[in-house]
């Protein structure tokens, strides 16, 4: 797709897109399997809690000066305690794990190699950081989920693409507000890992 830009964002920069990024947040993930219920505020100081790790890294994708896309990594050890328990019952060295937090891209963008390089630009700076294993978890919704698209199309070929399998067993629980609920409630969530080293 013509015109788009992939930045590493670090330092002003990324403090000047923080917002940006949380209002992403909130649309993409509004949609099915997520439905997320989400508030501005809260998103806010998440992105920020998440950007202020050592060695975090946000890479977003601009259309001229509209952040239209974006995508997250950290160290493991860095993240909620919700997403590093199942690796530590394991038995698994944290200090060698990056965690991809989340991508969001607008539908409009999608299909034209944009969420490739998100996973790309978070690999290499995983290695970089002296990563052995990379790992992310998403949501796990039945296929008679009341509120699945009739033309919904599950990311897993995509992520088999980039290297990525589910590891049996290896779950967690995440909570947030749904839409139609009234209050946050557990979600399970299915982690995918890929070898890098």
């Amino acid at each position: 797709m013509s015109g788009i830009r992939i930045e590493a964002l670090t330092g002003a920069r990324l403090q000047a897109h923080l917002p940006d990024v949380a209002r992403l947040r909130i649309e993409v993930f509004r949609d099915f399997p997520y439905l997320y219920d989400g508030d501005l505020d809260y998103e806010a100081r998440y992105i920020a809690s998440f950007a202020a790790s050592a060695n975090a890294l946000v890479v977003a994708a601009f259309d001229g000066k509209d952040v239209v896309g974006a995508s997250t990594a950290a160290p493991l050890a860095t993240q909620m305690d919700e997403v590093k328990a199942p690796f530590r019952l394991r038995g698994d060295d944290l200090s060698r794990l990056f965690y991809f937090g989340e991508s969001v891209l607008r539908a409009s963008y999608r299909g034209h190699g944009i969420g490739v390089r998100f996973f790309e630009e978070r690999e290499a700076h995983a290695r970089r950081c002296g990563a052995s294993v990379a790992a992310f978890c998403a949501v796990v919704r039945g296929a008679d989920h009341p509120a699945r698209p009739k033309d919904y199309v599950p990311l897993d070929a995509f992520w088999g693409k980039r290297g990525f399998a589910p590891v049996a067993g290896l779950t967690c629980h995440i909570s947030w507000k749904e839409l139609g609920e009234a209050d946050e409630t557990p979600k399970a969530m299915q982690f995918w890992t890929k070898r890098l080293q």
